[in-house]
């Protein structure tokens, strides 16, 4: 997330174009809202193993900050994007739904059909994020929570990021927020990583009028946002 972050600050700089990224996460970590100053104090003695046979050898449980606002997100099983850009008009509901419409067409070339929540604003007393689904969120017919989105504005450039859950462990789910969760019935599950990130990209392309290429980070970009983030 440190990236996204580093991404938003080059975009308003005017050095970097409008950016989609899409990553996934190298073992269970939870994001919390920038603004989220109180969790459940269990959170910090969590731990995962890899499966049942690998029980010793369990690690800790990730926490992380992430420069957008929102609750507790566990990152584990699912799909995460990132779209940094400008140029975006009216209130912020308004930004989210610009931008939540190349998902919501991406999905659906696949045949999963999404809409929006239609939680209050009662949900910030949740510290779970997929516990409530905001006008901000989308949801698969069925009521399950597919994505959840969070932004930060700064300087009239956006960073819209979010979690796409696919695949959840249902029993580190439960450890962490302390509410079972069923998986969704849409057919995402048949689909790979990869054909989801090509349907979504597609979308992105035909929504915004863009043509995106692929473009690791340099050495030197490497380098500015290890020093940025140790500087925080």
């Amino acid at each position: 997330m440190s990236i996204d972050r580093w991404l938003l600050q080059q975009h308003t700089l005017g050095q970097i174009p409008p950016t989609l990224r899409f990553y996934t996460w190298s073992q269970p970590t939870i994001s919390l809202g920038y603004h989220q100053r109180h969790y459940p104090e269990h959170w910090q003695s969590l731990v995962w193993h890899d499966s049942p046979t690998e029980r010793l050898r369990q690690r800790p449980v990730d926490i992380v900050k992430r420069p957008t606002g929102g609750r507790g997100v566990l990152h584990q099983g699912d799909l995460t994007y990132a779209l940094v850009g400008s140029g975006f008009v009216g209130k912020r509901v308004e930004v989210y739904q610009q931008i939540c419409q190349f998902l919501i067409d991406g999905w659906r070339s696949i045949g999963v059909e999404l809409g929006y929540g239609t939680a209050e604003t009662g949900y910030i007393h949740n510290p779970n994020c997929f516990g409530t689904a905001t006008s901000a969120d989308l949801v698969c017919a069925d009521g399950y929570k597919l994505i959840g989105s969070a932004q930060l504005i700064r300087s009239g450039a956006v960073l819209q990021h979010g979690s796409m859950r696919l695949n959840p462990d249902l029993e580190l789910f439960e450890r962490v927020f302390g509410e079972s969760i069923s998986l969704p019935s849409a057919p995402m599950l048949q689909f790979t990583t990869p054909q989801i990130i090509g349907a979504l990209t597609k979308a992105a392309e035909s929504h915004f009028q863009i043509k995106l290429e692929i473009q690791p980070l340099s050495d030197r970009e490497w380098a500015q946002i290890s020093k940025e983030d140790v500087d925080l």
